[in-house]
């Protein structure tokens, strides 16, 4: 039964143009990193263990998508969504004109819009688990590097999150959704 109801949901999606995008190990890794920073950003004192934690869990999360983009299935790998940068000027210039095309998987902005993210996830990682090390305990500069870090990272996510809307409505297409659902229109 379970079978058939998938191969029913399979069979609507296609006659409706919907197509697998996002696998469940890019949602994992997306919504995941999501409730980490909204946790440790929003939520928990700086320097407690449940924030030391949170961020160990969102730097396996790194680790996990890392990998991932080289072994994953097409439309996570590196190779299908790091463009040169005259492609991602190329559209930026179309997206401005308004005559940007779609992209099934991320455009050339957004590509390295991800790869940004990852780098300052990592470094605000790495900063933060220095300052629990002997060799830094109580370095003002570190802790202070950790939190313009975590700022920036900040920035840039909200940065990620309005131009999801902005494409959202370019494209008429809820891409939000469909990073939850995994699927985008064909």
């Amino acid at each position: 039964m379970l079978k058939s109801a998938a191969g029913r949901r399979e069979a609507l999606a296609s006659r409706n143009g919907d197509v697998r995008v996002w696998d469940p190990v890019v949602r994992l890794f997306h919504w995941g990193l999501v409730a980490c920073c909204v946790i440790n950003l929003f939520l928990l004192p700086p320097g407690k263990s449940v924030h030391r934690y949170v961020g160990y869990a969102a730097m396996a999360l790194i680790a996990l998508r890392f990998v991932w983009g080289f072994v994953g299935t097409r439309h996570a790998r590196f190779a299908d969504f790091v463009r040169g940068p005259s492609a991602v000027a190329s559209y930026l210039f179309a997206f401005a004109a308004g005559r940007a095309e779609r992209h099934v998987g991320h455009n050339p902005a957004a590509g390295w819009v991800m790869i940004l993210l990852m780098v300052l996830l990592a470094a605000v990682g790495t900063s933060g688990w220095l300052t629990t090390l002997d060799a830094f305990w109580g370095n003002k500069a570190l802790g202070e590097t950790h939190e313009l870090l975590a700022n920036s990272l900040m920035i840039v996510a909200g940065l990620h999150a309005s131009a999801a809307v902005v494409e959202s409505w370019h494209l008429k297409e809820n891409l939000i959704w469909s990073m939850v659902t995994g699927r985008k229109k064909g």
